[in-house]
Parts: structure tokens; sequence; C-alpha cells
């Protein structure tokens, strides 16, 4: 007789599990962006983290993140509307409206209602104008969210770019953005230079939450604005801070002392798919159409798919020995030998 394995049903976790359960009980401690905070409206939006699908409304200044699926019999609350006491689920009716409350039964209207009826929410925060979200936090603790560099600046322009849908594990995309060695090949068309694909030495530096690594090159070309006209023989610095487990910061020193930042947030929406976030904030430009920025921001990163996208194996190997690496690679290196720090699979997110 076959034998099947049964797994033992925990509300907590996503029914179609994508990665190892050991993995996902690790990753959903973390942060992650989950959407814009100016397209989230009264009326329920959709998204997926760590395999568990969510639903966003707003009810007034409130925002609420909850599962999306109604508690009686499962209906996802993304494809019903909000009648503006509430998120009305299309299967029967039931509504949820501050904090998820179940506030009407119609099958029932005299009823009183069991807190079992309440959605399950999740602790959420606004920052750089990106809702971020926790699965296991507690609601109203203080969240683990990345710095960005200046963002709270008055001589800074900040920016919020349209989010990239990228199927590909986040690991595998966020050890692209730190990569330096790829510049030349990859991004001839926007900042690299396939003339100059020598990678100058540097070295990487534990910090609390990751590492930070300061690249010094000469690669610099930039395509709009001030940074164009780049002294010949400028040094450019590039100083990255990764935030384990899918975000990392990159500052790049312009000529003449002006700044960039980009957050790359790789949110992991399954194993096999991101959706990136990308945070700018900068000293320079800012009367250019932001537009534009978002137009170039989204030109690097469609570089960028077709290599991510493509990649074999699709999961990240923390085992060091299973592919080999150059000197270049010292910031991918780290970056694995932290995760696996942290108790992450040796073939992450297989």
């Amino acid at each position: 007789m076959n034998s099947k394995t049964i797994r033992t049903f925990d509300p907590d976790l996503p029914i179609h599990l994508t990665f190892e359960e050991q993995d996902w009980h690790i990753l959903a401690e973390y942060w992650y962006p989950i959407a814009l905070v100016r397209d989230l409206t009264e009326q329920p939006t959709s998204t997926l983290l760590l395999d568990m699908p969510l639903v966003m409304y707003k009810m007034g200044d409130e925002i609420i993140v909850a599962k999306d699926a109604c508690p009686h019999r499962g209906v996802p609350l993304s494809l019903g509307k909000n009648d503006g006491q509430g998120v009305v689920c299309r299967y029967h009716g039931l509504r949820f409206g501050h904090e998820g409350k179940c506030n009407r039964i119609p099958a029932h209207p005299e009823h009183k209602i069991s807190e079992r009826f309440n959605l399950k929410t999740y602790a959420h925060v606004e920052r750089y104008g990106l809702l971020w979200c926790s699965l296991k936090a507690k609601i109203g603790s203080i969240p683990h969210i990345p710095d960005m560099p200046h963002w709270d600046e008055m001589e800074f322009q900040q920016l919020v770019c349209p989010p990239v849908d990228i199927q590909c594990f986040a690991g595998r995309q966020l050890e692209g953005f730190i990569d330096v060695a790829h510049f030349a090949w990859v991004h001839p068309d926007t900042f690299g230079d396939p003339d100059d694909a020598e990678v100058p030495d540097y070295k990487t530096t534990e910090t609390a939450n990751g590492f930070s690594a300061d690249y010094i090159s000469s690669v610099g070309r930039y395509p709009i604005g001030e940074v164009q006209r780049g002294e010949a023989g400028f040094q450019w610095l590039r100083h990255f801070e990764v935030h384990l487990p899918f975000t990392a910061t990159l500052t790049i020193h312009f000529p003449h002392g002006t700044r960039q930042v980009i957050m790359n947030a790789a949110s992991p929406m399954s194993a096999r798919q991101t959706r990136l976030f990308a945070p700018i904030c900068r000293d320079y430009d800012k009367d250019l159409p932001v537009e534009d920025a978002y137009a170039f921001n989204l030109k690097i990163f469609e570089e960028d798919r077709l290599i991510v996208e493509n990649q074999k194996p699709e999961y990240l190997p923390l085992d060091l020995s299973i592919e080999a690496h150059f000197p270049a690679d010292r910031s991918s290196s780290m970056y694995r030998k932290l995760l696996r720090k942290k108790g992450f699979s040796p073939l992450f997110a297989a």
C-alpha cells in the first residue's frame, strides 16, 4: 500500500507552500514591502507574500492588511467591494470593516457576531512610500525596516518607482543587484562600460543586519542630468548596505558631490516570483520629470530580468562548493554565508 504524508493543518501557513517549511518560518519573521501606499484605496487589492494571499484596503486613514480569505467559506475578499462600511464578500455578503472585524452577516442580521468571523490581520507600517508587512510580527510591535539614507533630508528628492514583477527567487535578484562584475555585460546601454570590465579589489564588512561594501571604480556612465558631465578620471564610489534577507541600498557618489540612493527591496511573493520595489532619493536633477527616472530605473531592471529569470539552478546555493567563485564575488559570497548563518537551507528556496 502506498503511504502518503498528510500535512497537519496550520492556519498560519499558506495552503500552497513553495518554500521549505523551516525556511518559511524564518522568512516570515522579517518585514517586506507589499504595495505602494499611493496605490491603496478603500477597494480591496490582492497580493502575495511568502505564498500567503493577502488583501489590502482602507477605511478612512486606516489601512487593513489581512489574509485574502473570508473566514466563513474561504472566498477571496479581493473579489468583493467596499460599500463604505467595509469590504463585502461576494459569496454570502459578510462585511469586514475597521481592523478587519466582521460587522455584518446578512443571513443572521440579529445574531451576535463571533470573533471567529474576524479576518486574520497582519502587522504593517508605512516607510519610504511603501507598505511593509510581516507575517509573524505582533501588531503594534516595533518594525525592523531597512534604513534608507537621506530619505528625510530636505535637499533630497524622494521618488517611489512602480513595482516590477520578476519570475525568479528573491535571493537571486538581490544577489544580482549587489554584483559588481556584471555591469559591462548586462548594462552597456545604461551605465556599464564594455571597455571597462575589470573589477578593482574591494572589501565587505559584516553589520548587525547584514553587511556593507564600498566599491570604487571608474565605471560611471550615466545618460541623464548633471552626472553625464562627470570629470575624466573621477573615481565613483558605490556604497552597498545589505539588509537580510532581500533588501539592499546603493548610494552612488557622483562628481561634484551629488548623490543618489536606490533601495532594492525584493519582496518574495513565492519561491519563484518576486515583486521588486525601488524607492529612490537624489539631490540632483530635481527639476526633471519623475517619469524619466522611473523609465531609466525600469530599463536597468529589464536588462537584469533576462539574466535572473534564466539562472540555473533557480534557487540560491548557500553551500559555496556548488558554484565557482572569483574575487569580484566577495559580496555574493558574504551574502550567502550570512544567510546560511541565519539558518536557511543550503539549497535556499529549492
